[in-house]
């Protein structure tokens, strides 16, 4: 290997950053939450997934068109759209990656509560126990992208054996009348189907997440392609089988009321030591999620930096090659979000910080979606082959953002658009002092 692709990811660490970010501890959880919906929550799944697919297009294929820009959403929308929007996009998904990473810490601490009942007894306990994983994968990440990748992958591998185990495993102890009633929600067929989607769909966020180090990666315009279809195919297996296994082993009168649904099918399945290799799973995927959102925390706010439309120390880079400022500035801003809140309940706080995130991922989504087809504009003929189904992309994904946004809700939609209003007065600052420096 050159020594220039060294401190570079590769298509497995990449994949493992993609598959990593998307499932975290919430995984573990789903097939709880939507046992209100009944088996029809299956189809979905399937209806996420197509969302799913539509998207994670979308990026491989703005990859290809601008392979070496680091940012992600960011970058394509300052691309093809220019200043204000980008700031905006990337605004909205720093608000998310942070609120993310602290609803991740959270359902890191509620994992480990298995084993130490005490973290959820005591708020001092919970918190220290958040403190202690966001600024010691923090220090992982000031070490180059290359060790945490290598963190990424290992977890990646441990968080999936669990969840293959109960997925694949379990199809061996269904029930099939364990999947009646079909539709529990009492609406139509395809109001409970919109419904379950909606749902389900956030356990998909992450699937750009190979875009935004596109700098930092081997090979971006084959590298990244390929790693977000790998890793978007890997979670929708895992996502089906595990929910349709864990429905099937559970009676869904009982699967709602159940706060360890994998846990509880694995019991089933083998015995009641079960319960805590799988509880073990849920904590490395919240780590793991933990780790691969730290890494992009810095990544974001270096991107903004380079174009001047953030603060000139974020671009800064230590000795390993990491913008260690933004992740620094990060992490202390989690933990403050984490401290004003301690005093709520984990569910209470999990609820809390993940409305706040909601809209502020699919935002840019949606402006992905636009920066698409003005970016194959701009570098592929009218005249070539594929324009058809270029089109067809833009109009399905750019739909299905605005379908997502809706179903957040009305209180979600609220206080994502404050949030991102917030950032115009930080915005006009930053024009006003760049405009400054040049005179």
């Amino acid at each position: 290997m050159p020594p220039s692709e060294k401190n570079k990811l590769g298509l497995w660490t990449s994949t493992s950053l993609v598959v990593g970010n998307m499932i975290g501890a919430g995984v573990f959880l789903i097939p709880a939450a939507l046992a209100s919906y009944g088996s029809i929550s299956l189809l979905g799944w399937v209806f996420s997934s197509v969302g799913a697919f539509l998207l994670a297009k979308v990026f491989a294929n703005l990859s290809k068109l601008l392979p070496d820009v680091t940012g992600g959403p960011y970058a394509y929308t300052h691309h093809s759209l220019g200043n204000f929007t980008g700031f905006l996009v990337a605004w909205g998904y720093y608000i998310c990656i942070i609120c993310g990473i602290a609803s991740i810490a959270v359902s890191f601490v509620s994992a480990l509560s298995t084993f130490f009942p005490v973290i959820v007894q005591s708020s001092l306990a919970a918190i220290s126990t958040a403190l202690i994983a966001i600024w010691f994968l923090t220090w992982i990440n000031t070490r180059g992208i290359v060790t945490s990748g290598k963190v990424q992958l290992l977890t990646t591998i441990l968080k999936l054996v669990p969840l293959i185990l109960v997925a694949v495993g379990g199809l061996f102890f269904i029930r099939l009348a364990n999947f009646h009633p079909f539709n529990l929600t009492g609406n139509s067929t395809f109001g409970a189907i919109t419904a379950s989607a909606s749902f389900t769909f956030y356990a998909f966020v992450g699937i750009e997440c190979a875009t935004i180090p596109a700098g930092s990666v081997i090979n971006p315009e084959k590298t990244i392609p390929r790693a977000t279809m790998l890793g978007l195919l890997v979670t929708t297996v895992i996502y089906i089988l595990g929910s349709a296994s864990v429905m099937g082993i559970i009676p869904s009168h009982q699967l709602q009321h159940s706060v360890t649904p994998y846990a509880d099918a694995a019991v089933i399945m083998w015995g009641p030591a079960a319960r805590y290799w799988v509880s073990a799973g849920m904590a490395i995927a919240a780590f793991g999620a933990l780790n691969g959102w730290t890494l992009i925390q810095g990544q974001v706010p270096y991107a903004i930096a380079k174009d001047k439309l953030f603060p000139a120390v974020f671009a800064k880079k230590n000795k390993q090659g990491v913008p260690y400022v933004g992740i620094l500035v990060s992490s202390v801003l989690v933990s403050v979000l984490m401290s004003m809140n301690y005093a709520k309940g984990l569910v209470e706080q999990f609820k809390f910080l993940l409305l706040l995130s909601l809209l502020s991922v699919l935002i840019p989504y949606l402006f992905s979606a636009v920066a698409y087809i003005i970016i194959r504009i701009e570098k592929v003929s009218l005249k070539a082959a594929g324009w058809l189904s270029a089109i067809v992309l833009f109009i399905l994904s750019f739909s299905y953002s605005l379908w997502a946004i809706a179903g957040t809700g009305r209180e979600a939609v609220y206080l994502g658009f404050l949030l991102l209003m917030a950032g115009i007065p930080i915005y006009a600052l930053i024009i006003y002092k760049n405009k400054k420096d040049q005179v």
